[in-house]
């Protein structure tokens, strides 16, 4: 069902980079020795172990829907034996009473044959960057299942985002100019300005249309409804993974609702507290690694993109940005290589000539397959929930002149991507520019932070932001870094896998800077 004014009414009433392409590795973490600050150690403390997660005493009503789901994200057959589940639940749209009603909230269970079933859930939000739903559909069907076959994973959508009701808000008009950064029509000569004005005009649209709802789309209301869904279970304690944007979701849980937490994974995070612009280079800069490692993987296999796939990508988003590609702008171009280089697939080798054949194509004047990729991306981070979410969470987004400049720079320094991001940094201009959600300020469960070095999706800063974070609340914890290429670290590393299943299961923390190999 989808969000109308209707619909909404009536619910108010009722409702090392070079060496990463080779694939998922088994090898297993390795420590990395951090110099003791200070010149005497202290003796060591044993702390007391935190509860675990338990099953659920009331399960909600999944039914299967693992082929529509896997199609539909263009993830191919299912693993032997996997099962997803989607269901449905009622959660308040502000628990705390300020606005009355309710709407549907949607999950999505996943488990193997050989998932036990008397194992308690992790639940997983991917937040904005991406559905719940797509997230957990890429590790499902990725190359590395330690997690899985460990316990079921039940992803929760955002509002308004995959599986959950969405919303109908946007013109038409002004979702294909924000999809495509304002490329084609009128104001394609000053496409920062032109997106400035989409801005506006979606802002205005989606304020309305969700009044008096629109202060509702938060990573602190996301919490709320990871909490109700503890309440349907009837448990005490929940183990909670939160995924780049999905992180500050679950941060919000731990600050809101620490004393049921478990068990905290922060996988991939987005900085704390970072502006849109320190946001978007830190994208940048991941996405720049991730495509070097995907030009050298791709050389390496002789794929179809040449003696230099860098150049030659490069050569494409030029064309597409002057229209050459026809309908494909240069940001539609972008947005599905960024989720191509993010999501993680067993046959690397494949996956990469996947890539490469389809830019080839397109090259060459064969855009269908291209068209395809873009197409199934869209359906993991489109929609116009996605607006509202990626809008409320952006912070002190710059002004239109700061954007032309960047365009500039960016695009002499990032020459695939920058231009690009530099104009999609007035996406969300014109909405109101909310605080940062407040960090937990007293934990006391051991914390797992995991990290990769070359994320197309946040970057690699979130996480020693997150550590400080986690540092000033008194949370015990513990980082690991990933050596490969891909978003989130969870979804590709087997030895990240096995790390957060001995947490989750004992609260055994890694030693703090272990490196999971490529």
């Amino acid at each position: 069902m989808r969000w109308t004014r209707a619909v909404v009414l009536a619910a108010t009433l009722s409702t090392m980079i070079a060496g990463c392409g080779a694939g998922p590795s088994d090898r297993p973490g390795v420590a990395v020795e951090r110099q003791r600050v200070g010149g005497v150690a202290t003796p060591a403390v044993i702390p007391v172990p935190p509860p675990s997660a338990e099953l659920p005493k009331t399960d909600l009503a999944w039914k299967d829907c693992t082929t529509p789901t896997l199609d539909l994200l263009g993830l191919g057959p299912a693993p032997a034996g996997l099962v997803l589940e989607c269901a449905e639940y009622t959660t308040p749209i502000d628990a705390s009473g300020g606005v009355l009603g309710n709407f549907r909230a949607a999950a999505i269970r996943a488990r193997l044959p050989q998932t036990p079933a008397d194992a308690a859930p992790l639940i997983l939000t991917s937040g904005a960057d991406r559905s719940s739903t797509a997230t957990l559909a890429g590790l499902a069907a990725g190359p590395a299942s330690a997690l899985l076959a460990a316990r079921p994973i039940v992803a929760v959508d955002r509002r308004g985002i995959g599986s959950s009701q969405p919303i109908d808000c946007l013109p038409p008009e002004v979702r294909k100019g924000l999809a495509d950064n304002a490329q084609f029509g009128p104001g394609a000569n000053d496409p920062v300005e032109a997106m400035t004005t989409f801005s506006q005009d979606g802002t205005i649209a989606c304020r309305d249309f969700l009044q008096p709802y629109e202060g509702a789309f938060d990573a602190q209301h996301a919490a709320d409804d990871i909490e109700q869904l503890r309440k349907q279970w009837q448990v005490d304690h929940v183990a909670l993974l939160g995924s780049g944007n999905g992180a500050k979701v679950a941060l919000s849980y731990a600050r809101k609702y620490g004393d049921h937490l478990a068990r905290l994974v922060v996988d991939s995070p987005e900085a704390v507290g970072a502006d849109a612009i320190t946001r978007a280079e830190q994208q940048l800069e991941g996405a720049e690694a991730a495509l070097t490692a995907f030009a050298q993987r791709c050389t390496g296999i002789s794929c179809s993109l040449g003696a230099d796939p860098r150049a030659a990508i490069t050569e494409l988003v030029n064309r597409a940005g002057s229209g050459g590609l026809g309908d494909i702008s240069a940001n539609a171009l972008l947005t599905a290589v960024i989720g191509f280089l993010g999501s993680p697939r067993a046959d690397q080798a494949n996956r990469v000539r996947e890539l490469a054949d389809a830019l080839s194509a397109a090259g060459r004047g064969d855009r269908g397959t291209l068209a395809t990729l873009i197409q199934r991306e869209s359906a993991a981070i489109g929609g116009d929930g996605q607006f509202v979410n990626r809008c409320t969470d952006t912070q002190q987004p710059p002004t239109p002149t700061k954007a032309k400049e960047l365009m500039g720079t960016w695009g002499t320094k990032y020459p695939v991507f920058g231009k690009n991001m530099a104009i999609g940094l007035m996406e969300c201009a014109a909405w109101p520019v909310s605080a940062p959600p407040p960090m937990p300020d007293k934990l006391n469960i051991p914390v797992l932070v995991l990290g990769g070095i070359a994320d197309p999706v946040v970057g690699n800063a979130g996480q020693a932001s997150v550590a400080g974070a986690l540092g000033a609340a008194g949370a015990r914890q513990a980082g690991v870094t990933w050596q490969g290429w891909g978003h989130p670290v969870s979804t590709h590393s087997t030895c990240a896998q096995r790390t957060v299943v001995d947490y989750v299961k004992d609260a055994k923390l890694p030693a703090d800077g272990t490196a999971c190999p490529a």
